[in-house]
């Protein structure tokens, strides 16, 4: 069976539709194709051989081409363990070792699990860059407590699926760009500070030589407050499914 597994998404380089650059520090970049990575692994009961582990240039982590017993491929999220000629699967009774998809519900208290379902059936939304992973904490009341890599701890429904291990690529932190022209291949535009511009351009900007910063609290090119201002929108649905917040 022949699967198109990648395609060219159109590049918006931080600018709207009339070509204005509405997010900053972006654009340029290397050329790249998007890779169709299936975060639901919806082929249920169906064994796969990972058939080669691939670098993908829109996410950290690797992933990996897996071919099925039907003859399908898909690209998957490879999990750290992961190695070509390995096989996994799909089930509510998969058996719990890295790389197998189960509910959350089944999966061992203390265990370390990726590629989360928020809502069953969805597919993966939680946990997917390198070298990411989250314990499951208990199993009660249709739901599992996860302690994420923030430290919170919350609920998620235990009839979603989840992957056992931990996602690939964990040095992924250590990496060093080391120079301004790779920043560009990564289509990252220079970033100029606030104390060297303009007072017009920047709360920050102005005077003569170094300048303290000469605002109480750290703000935006925009005046608006940052550092310590909590963000999360207190009337927000799943502040209910928080057991402990983030330290």
């Amino acid at each position: 069976m022949t699967t198109v597994l990648i395609k060219r998404l159109k590049k918006a380089a931080g600018r709207n539709s009339q070509g204005r650059i509405t997010v900053r520090h972006q654009g340029g970049g290397h050329k790249k194709l998007y890779r169709l990575v299936d975060f639901k692994q919806n082929k249920f009961d169906i064994l796969g051989r990972i058939e080669s582990l691939e670098y993908d240039p829109y996410r950290s982590g690797l992933i990996a081409k897996v071919v099925y017993a039907d003859g399908e491929r898909r690209y998957i999220l490879a999990s750290h363990e992961m190695k070509v000629g390995d096989e996994i699967i799909t089930s509510a009774d998969a058996p719990l070792k890295p790389g197998n998809r189960t509910l959350l519900k089944r999966i061992a208290v203390g265990s370390f699990v990726y590629n989360i379902e928020l809502s069953p059936g969805k597919g993966g939304q939680l946990v997917r860059s390198a070298g990411l992973a989250v314990q499951v904490l208990a199993n009660e009341e249709g739901y599992t407590h996860l302690k994420l890599a923030s430290g919170e701890v919350r609920k998620v429904l235990g009839s979603g699926y989840a992957t056992l291990g931990q996602v690939s690529y964990p040095e992924h932190n250590l990496e060093v760009i080391g120079k301004a022209g790779r920043s560009r291949w990564l289509g990252i535009r220079p970033t100029v500070r606030g104390t060297a511009m303009n007072p017009r351009d920047h709360p920050y900007g102005g005077g003569e030589g170094r300048q303290p910063r000469g605002t109480r609290r750290p703000k935006t090119k925009w005046g608006k407050i940052t550092g310590g201002r909590r963000t999360r929108n207190k009337k927000k649905w799943s502040s209910k499914l928080i057991l402990e917040r983030r330290e």
